[in-house]
């Protein structure tokens, strides 16, 4: 099972992928509340040269909602996600699926929402 749902996107900019992506995301109902620069983060911390890479951490508050009251500690596992990282020919990006992050919690309901936020990831890296 792969734990990421997947697309590469050529002949766009890395910033119109990323803004394309948000709005994307924003269109299914998540809103983006934590964005990490690896590229920027490994230059500093560590002066290592990489090709752009960042990390959104998206939510969608009503699907966490109903995560946090069936589960409550599945916050460890939240938000979900969503990786652009430039490659040769284009950008790739990469959501988590949350069904296969939710595989080592042992609870059915759970993972029926899990799969409804699979979709909704799925339809948003689509329609980028």
């Amino acid at each position: 099972m792969s734990y990421t749902i997947d697309r590469v996107i050529t002949g766009a900019t890395f910033d119109d992928v990323e803004a394309r992506t948000r709005a994307a995301l924003a269109d299914k109902g998540f809103g983006v509340l934590t964005e990490i620069d690896v590229q920027a983060t490994m230059k500093k911390k560590i002066d290592r040269d990489m090709p752009r890479y960042t990390i959104l951490g998206a939510c969608n508050p009503g699907m966490a909602w109903q995560a946090i009251g069936m589960e409550p500690k599945v916050g460890a596992m939240l938000p979900c996600n969503v990786i652009l990282r430039e490659i040769d020919g284009g950008v790739e990006v990469s959501a988590v699926d949350p069904v296969a992050s939710m595989t080592g919690i042992d609870n059915d309901d759970l993972h029926g929402v899990a799969g409804q936020v699979r979709a909704m990831l799925a339809e948003a890296v689509f329609a980028i």
